[in-house]
């Protein structure tokens, strides 16, 4: 009961760490354009995202019961695992470092696994056609989004505002995003909030609380919780790392990527796929701005998040295996 509690009180932690830095993506894009205050922002993400998480669960099971064959699983597995994503995630948020919370997850996951039970008790299959598979598509489609999405913005622009100022067509997409961001948080709930949530089940399961892969009511709402204090608490240095850093935001880019990233993000969650948001809204802001002039992105800023994207699983999962033998020894 104590570990199980452990990894209950872990996952929400890493519900919080993953609001610091994963769901500051949908806020770094809507404020850096003036669409709506940090506050009001806040609000709306976190209110979304909750509501994401019921739409669909299959991300969660993919992560629950999916990464590690069922039989296999135990409680130190769990523990060990939650414990590496959240120190590769904290030290990531703390240095304003923008990754995949999702990944980092996987990786401490696949540490401890194999420190119990060596390859034989991975999932591949899962990794190969879920996790590894949207690694490369989550970028690549967030790019072409971000890509497709601006053309068809500036084609608005031409036929609809081109006989009045660029101040009417930026408050047009200013608005906008007023509809646009929460939909990016929806999105962002189908997938990313049920991290947490696939953990707490498991050890629930494996624990004997529950007899089947279900998500209880209050995991899905203290999850959320968790997420949106993260956001408001410790997820500015992200934002600015997004928002500002990377590239110059405008009504027209915030809009853009928003709707872009939230289309990817979503089409990933309903196949099951645990996506990075963090990987997929910046591919898209990236997309767009390259498209429109590639100078505008910091080359410096993109090689340090494209860097931490790569090293992301492998660093969690050699944290996993740590903490695994740690708790091995004193339990």
């Amino acid at each position: 009961m104590l570990i199980v509690i452990a990894i209950i009180i872990l996952a929400l932690l890493f519900s919080f760490l993953n609001g610091a830095n994963d769901s500051a993506n949908e806020i770094a894009t809507v404020t850096a354009a003036k669409a709506l205050s940090p506050i009001k922002a806040l609000f709306l993400s976190s209110f979304f995202n909750t509501l994401g998480s019921f739409v669909s669960i299959k991300v969660a099971e993919t992560i629950g019961k999916g990464i590690i064959f069922p039989q296999y699983m135990t409680s130190s597995i769990l523990l060990a695992g939650i414990m590496g994503a959240c120190v590769w995630t904290f030290a990531c948020t703390h240095l304003g470092i923008p990754i995949s919370v999702t990944h980092a997850l996987v990786g401490g996951l696949m540490g401890s696994g194999m420190a119990f039970g060596g390859l034989k008790i991975i999932n591949w299959a899962i990794l190969k056609n879920k996790v590894f598979l949207a690694i490369l598509l989550g970028p690549a489609l967030g790019f072409l989004a971000g890509a497709f999405f601006l053309v068809l913005i500036s084609w608005l622009l031409y036929s609809f505002f081109k006989e009045t100022s660029n101040t009417k067509a930026e408050n047009f997409f200013r608005k906008s995003q007023i509809i646009t961001a929460p939909f990016l948080s929806l999105t962002h709930g189908m997938n990313d909030a049920q991290n947490a949530m696939g953990i707490i089940a498991a050890a629930l399961l494996v624990g004997g609380y529950i007899t089947t892969f279900t998500i209880p009511l209050w995991v899905k709402l203290s999850c959320g919780t968790a997420m949106g204090l993260g956001v408001f608490i410790f997820g500015w240095r992200v934002i600015k790392t997004l928002g500002w850093k990377l590239t110059k935001i405008e009504p027209k880019h915030g809009f853009n990527v928003q709707i872009g990233a939230g289309s990817v993000v979503g089409l990933m969650s309903l196949l099951g796929m645990p996506v990075s948001t963090t990987h997929i809204v910046a591919s898209a802001i990236m997309g767009g701005t390259v498209l429109e002039n590639w100078r505008r992105v910091k080359q410096q800023i993109a090689q340090t998040m494209v860097i931490s994207w790569i090293i992301t699983i492998p660093c969690s999962a050699l944290m996993g295996v740590l903490f695994f033998f740690a708790i091995d020894k004193i339990f």
